[in-house]
């Protein structure tokens, strides 16, 4: 019974300050609400779609972006490969030795093993964070192209929203709302700009 009182008094002062201070800023709750409908009674909501593959597949600079990846990749992959080729070339001289090898020559062995171990892990390490590091960049730039290509397209405000159609993520769609061909045409086209 107590801390009903309590909560009835914590409300009461709640709902008073409230009431304070809409009196001294001269807003009332009901001039907000119906300000705020009369701005958005002339407003359709419309929201416009395009599809990512279309973009993967048709967006000149993220087929460019791509393959220069997929070449540093298979580079990276074949650098690793080489390494990886001449520290089990070294292995298999040291198995060739074997017995024959003097307790200093085994503990230098041993050593350079560890080396190679050490040096091995820590350039796959620095090649893929590279790697890495740099699709994320080449990945936010291309995210920002299509945002500004987006702003601009949408400057007369007719959409309220712009999304992406990925698989699995919208259950239906209206075509009449698929601006698929111009988001391709016009990143094309800025980034021919950019490039000449």
């Amino acid at each position: 019974m107590k801390q009903l009182s309590i909560i009835l008094s914590v409300l009461a002062t709640v709902v008073s300050g409230a009431a304070l201070v809409m009196l001294l800023t001269g807003k009332s709750a009901g001039s907000a609400v119906a300000k705020e409908e009369k701005h958005h009674e002339h407003k359709e909501f419309k929201m416009a779609y395009f599809n990512v593959d279309s973009i993967q597949n048709s967006y000149v600079l993220y087929k460019e972006q791509f393959k220069t990846f997929q070449a540093r990749e298979e580079a990276v992959a074949n650098e690793l490969q080489t390494l990886e080729r001449n520290y089990q070339k070294k292995v298999a001289e040291w198995q060739q030795k074997g017995n024959t090898m003097s307790q200093a020559e085994a503990e230098a062995a041993n050593r350079e093993n560890q080396q190679l171990q050490q040096n091995y892990g820590q350039r796959k390490q620095m090649l893929t964070m590279k790697l890495e590091s740099d699709m994320m960049e080449a990945k936010q730039k291309i995210k920002k192209n299509i945002e500004d290509f987006l702003t601009d397209y949408n400057k007369d405000k007719r959409y309220a929203f712009i999304v992406s159609n990925e698989p699995e993520f919208m259950f239906y769609k209206d075509t009449v709302y698929d601006i698929t061909a111009d988001v391709i045409k016009g990143l094309n086209e800025m980034h021919k700009q950019k490039k000449n």
